[in-house]
This record gives C-alpha cells, sequence and structure tokens, in this order.
C-alpha cells in the first residue's frame, strides 16, 4: 500500500570528510595487519616451535634433551670453542676496524676511496669466500705455502679466526667510523687552544667519545662469529663449534629435537649480545648533540703516514683473500698447471647454474616483497598510538637478536609438518625468499623508520589540510621523500639474499638450491676450483647490484636537486 500524504525521508549519506576517515582506518589497519600477520606466522611461530621441539620427549614435555645436550662432552667443547672464537675475533675485527676508522676520519691521506671500497668486499661475498681464499693461499697447496716451502695448518682455530676477523671487519669499521665521524672539531680546537698533546686529545678526547660506538662494535663482531657456519664449515676443520654442531645434529644425524635444543642455547648468548649492543647503541643516539662541526684532519706526517700504510695492509690482505678466489677460477689444474682457462665455469654438478639463477629470483622477491612490507608497517605505526605502536616495533626489531642457523632450523620444524596449512610452502623458492627477507628484517625496517622519522610532520598536515588521505598521502608525499631509503632497503635485502648461507642450509632440496649451498657442496666434493668459479659469478651479481644502487640513487639525488 501507498502512504499518500507520509513524508519520505531521504537516506543518510555520509560526508566525504567522514568517508575519507573510514577509508584511513582501514588502509592503517591494512597497512599494520598484513605486515604483523607475516611476523607472526614467519618469525614468531617458527620460534616457538623451536623451542617446543627442544622440550619435546616422546610424546610429552620436559627437559630431557636438555639434560642429554648439556651431559655431552661435544656440546661443552663447542661451546668453549664458540666462546674463544668469538672472543678472540671480536678483540682482533674491532682493534684493527678501529686504526681504519681512525684513519678513514680523523687522518690526512690521499687513497681514502680506495681504503673504502675495499674494506666493504667481503660483504659481497658468502661469509665461506674467505675460508676458500685463504685454502688458496695458505693450504697445503696454496700459493704461499708453495712458495715458502712449508706446509701451513690452516684448517682448525687460526684459519677460521682469520676468515672470522675478515668476515666481521666491514662491520667494526662502519660502526666505530659512524661514532668517530660524529666528534665535534670545536672541542678538539679547545683542547689544541689548551696545550693538549695529540696523543693526548685522543686519549681524553676521542677514546671515551666513542667508547659507545666500540663496545657496539664489539657485539656485533662476537654476534657474527658465533652464528656464522660458512667459515666453520669450510675452514674449520676438527674446530666445532655451536653452528657446525647444530648442522650435524639435523643433516648428519636426523635429530631436530637435540638440534633445536643447540639452536636454543645458540640463542642465548646472542640475544645476551643483541640487548647490550642495543643499549650501546642508544647510549652512543643520546651523547650526539645538534650542530656539530665537522672534523677536518690536518696533515701529520708520522701519524697519518702510519695509519695510511697500516690501512694499506689490512686492505692488502682482503684483496689477496678474496682476488685469488676469482683468479684460481680461471686456473687450469691448481696448483700444477697455473695457465688461465674457463673450464671451472662449465658447472655441470650440484645443479649447474640453476640454483644461481633460482638465487636471483629468489633475492628480488625477497628485495621487492621486503621494501613493500617494512614500508607499509612503517607508514600504518606512524597512525597508531604509542602504546599499541611500541609492542610491534619491538617484535619488528627482535629478528636481528635470531642467527640465520636458529631461523632456519626453526622453517624447517616449522614448515616440514603436515599438521599446519603452510606445509605447501615447504620446498617452495617462495619459502627461501620469506627466510631470507625475515633474516634481515630489523635492518630493513630500521632503515624505513630513520627515513620517517626524518620526515617533517609539515609536509603530512599541509596534504591532511587539502584532503589527501592516507593513500595519496603516502604515494605522493612520504613515499618520494623517503625513496633513497627504500632503494637502499631493496638492494640490501637483496645483496644479502644473494650470500645468505646459514639461513637457508637447512631449506634447500635436491631439486631447489641456492648459490651459497651449491658452493658449500662443490668444496665438499673436493671441487675447490669451481667453488671458486661460482663464487666469482655470485660476486659479479653483487658487485653490478652495488652499481646499480649507487647509480640510482645518484640519479635520484640530481631529479630532487632538479626539482628545487
Amino acid at each position: 500500500m501507498s502512504s499518500i500524504g507520509q513524508t519520505t525521508r531521504p537516506p543518510l549519506q555520509r560526508s566525504p570528510l567522514r568517508r575519507s576517515l573510514d577509508a584511513d582506518r582501514l588502509l592503517t589497519l591494512a597497512c599494520v595487519g598484513l605486515p604483523l600477520i607475516g611476523l607472526i606466522l614467519f618469525f614468531a611461530y617458527p620460534m616457538v616451535i623451536v623451542f617446543l621441539r627442544s622440550i619435546t620427549v616422546g610424546d610429552s614435555y620436559g627437559i630431557g634433551n636438555y639434560t642429554e645436550v648439556l651431559g655431552s662432552a661435544g656440546f661443552w667443547r663447542a661451546t668453549r670453542h664458540s666462546l674463544t672464537m668469538g672472543g678472540a675475533t671480536t678483540v682482533l675485527s674491532v682493534f684493527l676496524g678501529f686504526i681504519i676508522a681512525q684513519g678513514l676520519y680523523r687522518c690526512a691521506f690521499r687513497g681514502k676511496w680506495l681504503v673504502r671500497g675495499i674494506i666493504v668486499l667481503p660483504l659481497l661475498a658468502p661469509s665461506l669466500v674467505q675460508a676458500l681464499g685463504l685454502i688458496f693461499l695458505l693450504g697445503r697447496n696454496g700459493v704461499i705455502s708453495r712458495a715458502l716451502g712449508v706446509e701451513i695448518e690452516i684448517y682448525g682455530f687460526w684459519g677460521l679466526l682469520i676468515a672470522n676477523t675478515l668476515y666481521a671487519l666491514p662491520q667494526a669499521v662502519m660502526i666505530i667510523g659512524a661514532a668517530l665521524v660524529l666528534l665535534d672539531a670545536r672541542t678538539y680546537e679547545a683542547a689544541e687552544v689548551m696545550g693538549a698533546s695529540p696523543w693526548r686529545q685522543f686519549r681524553d678526547l676521542t677514546l671515551p667519545a666513542a667508547r659507545f660506538g666500540i663496545l657496539n662494535a664489539a657485539f656485533v663482531c662476537f654476534t657474527i662469529t658465533i652464528t656464522d657456519f660458512g667459515n666453520a664449515a669450510v675452514i674449520g676443520g676438527d674446530y666445532s663449534v655451536l653452528a657446525t654442531e647444530i648442522y650435524s645434529q639435523v643433516v648428519g644425524q636426523r635429530n631436530f629435537n637435540m638440534g633445536a635444543v643447540v639452536g636454543i642455547m645458540l640463542l642465548l648468548p646472542t640475544v645476551i649480545s643483541y640487548s647490550i649492543e642495543r643499549q650501546a647503541m642508544k647510549r652512543q643516539q643520546a651523547g650526539q648533540s645538534t650542530g656539530q662541526v665537522a672534523y677536518q684532519p690536518s696533515f701529520a706526517p708520522l701519524r697519518d703516514i702510519t695509519m695510511a700504510a697500516v690501512s694499506l695492509v689490512i686492505c692488502a690482505g682482503i684483496v689477496a683473500v678474496i682476488g685469488i678466489v676469482v683468479y684460481a677460477s680461471f686456473v687450469t689444474l691448481w696448483p700444477y698447471n697455473m695457465s688461465l682457462s674457463l673450464k671451472h665455469y662449465n658447472i655441470t654438478l650440484a645443479g649447474g647454474y640453476s640454483s644461481l639463477w633460482m638465487t636471483i629470483v629468489v633475492s628480488l622477491a625477497a628485495a621487492v616483497g621486503g621494501t613493500v612490507a617494512v614500508f607499509l608497517l612503517g607508514l600504518g605505526l606512524r597512525r597508531l598510538p604509542q602504546a599499541i605502536a611500541q609492542p610491534i616495533q619491538i617484535l619488528a626489531a627482535m629478528p636481528a637478536a635470531v642467527p640465520g642457523m636458529v631461523l632456519g632450523l626453526a622453517y624447517i620444524l616449522t614448515f616440514n609438518s603436515t599438521a599446519t596449512p603452510l606445509y605447501l610452502l615447504y620446498g617452495t623458492a617462495a619459502l627461501i625468499a620469506i627466510v631470507n627477507f625475515y633474516h634481515y628484517h630489523t635492518q630493513g625496517f630500521l632503515t624505513v623508520m630513520t627515513g620517517f622519522r626524518q620526515l617533517p610532520p609539515a609536509l603530512e598536515e599541509a596534504a591532511g589540510s587539502l584532503g589527501a588521505g592516507l593513500g595519496r598521502t603516502a604515494r605522493d608525499i612520504v613515499a618520494p621523500f623517503i625513496a633513497p631509503m627504500l632503494v637502499s632497503v631493496f638492494f640490501f635485502l637483496f645483496m644479502r639474499s644473494m650470500v645468505t648461507l646459514s639461513a637457508v642450509v637447512f631449506l634447500t632440496t635436491p631439486k631447489l638450491s641456492v648459490a651459497a649451498v651449491t658452493i658449500m657442496r662443490l668444496d665438499d666434493a673436493g671441487l675447490t676450483s669451481q667453488a671458486a668459479a661460482f663464487s666469482t659469478c655470485v660476486m659479479a651479481v653483487v658487485c653490478v647490484a652495488v652499481l646499480s644502487m649507487k647509480v640510482t640513487i645518484a640519479l635520484m639525488g640530481r631529479r630532487s636537486k632538479g626539482a628545487v
């Protein structure tokens, strides 16, 4: 029936502002929710599984596995070796790193660009490349061993110490250098006016100001060393460490529960070291003042020539270790026929070059997906109350405290079980890309958050006053401003995914492998020259990525200057 004479009210319509606010809330929820689900599924959940497997005894829970491991002489031997190696490598890396950083930022000599370029070379190769280079130099058929006519026992403690030091040295130089570059020149000018000698300035000004940077570098180097698997697997010999103990339990003995126990035990010193390192970093940042005057060192012959010579000697060692790997890849039959040949690049074993192409694809996926994920998470966290954002930020920073070996073990325990639908990911390239991303999630997240902190709030406020929602603000304001950070995160994730070994060594299958694992298998098979050839290919890809990053950032800088 029609109701004649009754007034019909028009349907209520929400204002454009209300619709915009609702859309912003949904977008914020998506920006935070999707990366958070990823963190829970692919980081927190696997770590819980590792812990549960470590206390699984038969069909019940208990501490029997821990009792067995703690009662094993092999475990305590590996623990003692790991702590000794970690401590020795840390002392040596920080000492040499401080010398190079002091030369780069507090001395005046030519060729600093060369030192800066060489010092990062170990980061462009899988960790086991340092071990391969030492074998070609100092092994039984090494160049130096044959030249001197002596047989050097490079396998074991001393070889592993040199390899780990070369691998950790770039981190020490960068961290200590970041502390030294922030020292205020005005303080040193005042000290000179008061008649303080250069040694007095170094003792009373430089060392106290750089102490948190040195402490930070020490804990980073310790963490890198105690969790590294590649060098220990190639040159460690009988010198067992916790990383190789985990590999032995899981791959050699198929004892996953015991491997989980050793993984938890390896996690403890790493978490402690990471916690102290973060506190040192906060102290260092809190001690920084605004408006520093950059220090411009004047040439002092005795000091600068000495520092330049020591820095170049260290760099020569790095070039020799990595360069000999490249050279050996072209030698026909090391060390008997030193004529050059490309025969070792005709790799037919271990899947040939398929693992290299797969690694490139996996690394691209990890870089693209990871960059998008950390950008969305950082964007959403800016719109959340601090009480909610803080726990999420803590969770996002936690992966850095988990060694790659433990994370890889967590993945095989979690995704190799048919009890969960996530089993469908096991044995796929997607899972390797995911573990690579979450292995380096913290570094990417913190880099993006640094970019967000540099974003002037006035830009977002102006966009909001003009009616732009979160999506348009992110596209037109936020993303262009922090684009250099996003480019850095993309290439960082790509390069680290190309060379990582410990996080993926458990996840490869006969049909699916990655470059670092192929290098290890070639070396295990005695095909050291082919391992060198494959390492050279990986380093070439990473070097192209580094050059691409520099060119991209340079072009972005020119474009932004042109726009201004």
